[in-house]
């Protein structure tokens, strides 16, 4: 969840990590450190609560110049959000490290330590690795070696980043749980929790394995596997520019995101159909005997990607006849599993390191799943990397913590699946032809909804004074009246909760009051009466609806019910549609109540730690 930045160079690297971090801030972070080696070998640090602005400012009063440095924005996990608590921590000058996860064995470490006449002045399980580190280097050890000898003794997750007076124009890196990769320049090295953070100043990278460790100088680079032996890892060419990271016109990344959709949707369609037919090949080479294979299929995610999961569940059990179930990461991790045979597993992620989803992954290998399919937007992600079929959402960089694009873009990339799958299982030509063409036509329909902007803009500024609201929706709507609530917490602090609205007088309809708005999602289809018998149940109660439904089958307008009417669309793809809408008034509601829209509190947007 936080951000890491390294570099070893023959030039000044201050202005590279912290520009690095600046790239980073969109991962949530609560406070700031850079530590840096200067020209007579000697360690400086500076470390700030909040803002990398905070940082940038100390750095700014007192520079701090050197050709070898760490840089981090740090997530509270272990210890509150302080100065003694951010990153980089030091052992007694000598030693720097920076580090993403969770040590699960920090406290035995500590002890230990302290026993060793090691003085702590954090709350952190960081600063136990590294004295731990510079307990090895006073035995004798070089600062690889020792490195080395310290992640043998550590239970839990990491991503790290370690230098040291004792050996200048060294750094050594290592990954188990959490993402690094390696930039690779001329003349220098760098390490980075993204390669968003590098891409100013290179775009050649190696992307970790789990268990790597490498020895970095200027001019060399060495990586070494779980089982300490050298081994090469491919240098691969990001595609991605340092622009990508960038608002431009747009006062938040959130609102640039949004209004990306119709484009992310139309690149997530590009090449896998063809002549109003799904390729399945998209998916792998191996994907059209697996689609044959599958029974059945269990989708694990977190988030905003579960809320995809269960809009999937809708297709693949209508249009498949397959199937599905759908679980939150965190808790599937922790329950005893029956594996019916033919079973194909399913993770949605659009970092690809989200820890539970890995973790979940990880265990269903053991367990005789048929094979794993991963949807997500990071090529070179570790999810992407252990599962045996992919499809790339290919939503591009997504900043904003609040997810959009990169959520329509995984309901486009599973609906593309669901198809394939279907096909398997008997769906006519003439129906999968009518779905793609739907399909084709989403991102046109998109773009019409943006439009309505202004108008759920001024709906908008009648939720700045609420405290609490109310989500509906019924059939494969429900699950986007939840994301639709997920998205109005995250960014405006207004509690939401989302209900089917069939189950509305077995509680939620003690809520309702005139303070108490009711967002509904009503596109035309087999449920669209019911309802709005749902509906009339709030209006009996002085409730007041904003209601957006389709022309053919919205409800009557009046004072206590508003309605924004959006494009006719097929009810399979009115999950896409009716997101959108959602999107816009939690961002407009955010906005008009002051908040950090792109990095809301206490959030952060790769969720590395469990």
């Amino acid at each position: 969840m936080c951000g890491i930045v390294g570099a070893v160079a023959e030039r000044d690297v201050s202005p590279i990590l912290l520009e690095g971090l600046r790239r980073l801030e969109y991962r949530g972070y609560d406070s700031a450190g850079l530590a840096v080696m200067d020209t007579h070998n000697l360690l400086h640090r500076h470390r700030a609560v909040g803002k990398v602005s905070a940082l940038d400012a100390a750095h700014a009063s007192a520079p701090l110049t050197g050709s070898t440095g760490l840089a981090h924005t740090r997530w509270a996990t272990h210890g509150a959000p302080t100065e003694a608590n951010a990153h980089p921590h030091l052992a007694r000058d000598e030693v720097a490290i920076v580090h993403n996860g969770i040590i699960e064995n920090h406290e035995s470490l500590r002890k230990r330590l302290t026993a060793d006449g090691y003085h702590f002045t954090s709350e952190t399980d960081t600063e136990s690795v590294v004295n731990a580190i510079h307990a090895r280097l006073a035995a004798g050890d070089d600062l690889f070696v020792g490195v080395q000898n310290v992640l043998s003794e550590l239970e839990g997750a990491y991503a790290l980043g370690v230098i040291s007076t004792r050996e200048p124009g060294r750094l050594i890196a290592a990954r188990r749980g959490s993402p690094l990769v390696i930039g690779v320049g001329i003349g220098e090295h760098f390490i980075a929790s993204d390669v968003a953070a590098l891409l100013p100043v290179t775009r050649d990278f190696i992307y970790l394995e789990e268990g790597d460790v490498v020895d970095l100088t200027r001019d060399s680079l060495t990586i070494y596997d779980t089982n300490g032996q050298p081994v090469d890892r491919p240098v691969r060419t990001t595609e991605l520019t340092a622009d990508a990271a960038e608002r431009g016109e747009y006062r938040h990344f959130m609102a640039k995101e949004i209004h990306e959709q119709p484009r992310a949707i139309a690149e997530t369609l590009e090449g896998r159909i063809s002549d109003n037919r799904v390729l399945p090949e998209a998916l792998g080479p191996e994907a059209t005997a697996l689609l044959e294979q599958a029974q059945r299929i269990q989708i694990v995610a977190c988030g905003t990607s579960y809320h995809a999961g269960l809009v999937a569940r809708y297709w693949f059990e209508s249009l498949a006849g397959l199937p599905c179930d759908v679980e939150v990461a965190s808790e599937f991790r922790y329950r005893r599993h029956v594996v019916p045979a033919g079973t194909l597993f399913v993770t949605l992620s659009q970092s690809g390191e989200t820890a539970d989803t890995l973790a979940a992954l990880r265990e269903a290998k053991t367990l005789g799943y048929l094979a794993s399919l991963a949807i997500c937007n990071v090529p070179e992600s570790s999810l992407v990397r252990e599962s045996d079929l992919v499809m790339m959402t290919r939503a591009g960089p997504e900043i904003g913590v609040a997810s959009t694009k990169a959520f329509t873009t995984q309901l486009t990339a599973l609906l593309l699946t669901v198809i394939a799958a279907a096909r398997r299982q008997g769906l006519g030509e003439s129906e999968e032809s009518r779905l793609v063409a739907a399909l084709c036509h989403i991102p046109r329909q998109i773009e019409e909804v943006l439009t309505l902007e202004s108008k759920v803009e001024a709906l908008a500024e009648q939720f700045v004074d609420k405290h609490h609201s109310l989500f509906l929706g019924r059939g494969s709507q429900f699950p986007i009246a939840m994301e639709g609530a997920l998205k109005l917490k995250e960014i405006s602090y207004i509690h939401a909760e989302a209900y089917p609205a069939g189950e509305l007088k077995h509680g939620p309809l003690a809520l309702v009051d005139a303070d108490m708005p009711v967002i509904t999602v009503a596109p035309r289809d087999d449920l669209v009466e019911k309802l709005k018998s749902n509906l009339q149940e709030v209006r009996a109660r002085g409730g007041q609806l904003y209601v957006f439904a389709d022309a053919a089958s919205a409800p009557a307008a009046d004072d206590g019910c508003q309605v924004l009417i959006l494009p006719s669309v097929d009810e399979v793809l009115a999950p896409l549609l009716y997101t959108i809408p959602l999107q816009l008034l939690a961002y407009h509601v955010a906005v008009l109540k002051g908040t950090d829209v792109d990095q809301p509190r206490n959030l952060a947007k790769s969720v590395t730690v469990e």
